[in-house]
């Protein structure tokens, strides 16, 4: 297929699949009697991650989960500093208050103790359980506050809807992975046909390629009123991939990592994901958006001035 088609058709797959995918975590909300901010935490944020866990997974069984922990740390960055700053670019976004709570303080946790873990050069298989328990407790919190809406909501639509809202998420998210592919396949050909170099296809088309999925769904949320959904994708996305994936690939094998090589990427991230902390009333202003996406540019900028 022609590079150019199939970078076409993959972004054509990734407009039809987010809305499919928006369209149905919204129904299983309402089916489930919680907000939608609950299922962008959970079951968005943990599909749209599915990529991240088969690389890490695939890389560490075959004894190089560095690839995996780089895939990531680079895939974290991208979803707060230029998703959610493109996101941003289009208007504020209100959080509601148990997220501002529960699941910024987490994301930020995240790069926090991935720093402390790799300090001494290696993410143990200990490490990785211990961020596996942290991971269960996020996850507690969440299951709790849902129970807490289910409780407080009125009767849930009928399981003939619920089943509607889990097929258009189903159908949604393989368009959005045949997306990713296709962007990636077709973005890497026209890349490389101008001669670009490996490792900028790598951190930059490669990375936001895998991240389609988030990006589709966060983008076409936003444009849909959804902006709960659109921010608890991101913030879950993070705190499934630092936490979970990570963890996952550490027991399978022990990551031994230079410091040096990630400290951009946990600088830029933590950064990031600080700028986006909402206002005591729970709003993050249109104007984060801009420096976020600067703020990418600078974390491009950081990593191809190391690479020269």
């Amino acid at each position: 297929m022609n590079d150019y088609v199939a970078l076409a058709i993959g972004i054509v797959s990734a407009g039809i699949g987010g809305d499919l995918f928006v369209r149905g975590a919204v129904g299983l909300s309402r089916w489930a009697r919680v907000s939608p901010a609950i299922i962008g935490v959970t079951v968005a944020a943990f599909a749209t991650s599915s990529p991240e866990l088969s690389v890490s997974i695939n890389s560490a069984i075959a004894g190089t989960p560095q690839l995996g922990l780089g895939d990531v740390l680079g895939s974290n960055v991208v979803n707060v500093a230029l998703i959610l700053g493109l996101a941003l670019t289009i208007s504020g976004i209100q959080c509601p208050q148990d997220s501002v709570r529960r699941d910024f303080p987490v994301a930020l946790l995240v790069f926090v103790i991935t720093g402390v873990l790799i300090l001494d050069g290696t993410i143990s298989r200990f490490d990785g359980a211990l961020l596996l328990v942290i991971f269960s407790v996020w996850l507690v919190a969440v299951l709790v506050e849902a129970n807490k809406q289910r409780n407080n909501a009125k009767e849930a639509v009928g399981k003939r809807t619920g089943w509607t809202a889990a097929a258009l998420c189903v159908v949604g998210l393989a368009f959005l992975f045949v997306a990713g592919r296709l962007i990636v396949s077709g973005a890497i050909g026209v890349a490389a046909a101008y001669g670009m170099d490996e490792f900028i296809i790598g951190a930059t088309i490669v990375a936001v390629g895998t991240s389609v999925p988030e990006l589709a769904t966060t983008i076409v949320a936003k444009l849909r009123g959804e902006d709960e959904m659109g921010l608890g994708t991101i913030l879950g996305s993070n705190i499934f991939n630092g936490l979970f994936i990570v963890a996952i690939a550490a027991v399978i094998h022990p990551i031994t990592v230079d410091p040096r090589s990630v400290w951009a990427a946990l600088a830029f991230g933590l950064s990031a994901t600080a700028l986006t902390f909402p206002t005591r009333k729970g709003f993050i202003q249109r104007w984060r958006g801009t420096v976020l996406l600067a703020l990418y540019a600078a974390y491009l900028a950081a990593i191809l001035m190391r690479r020269a």
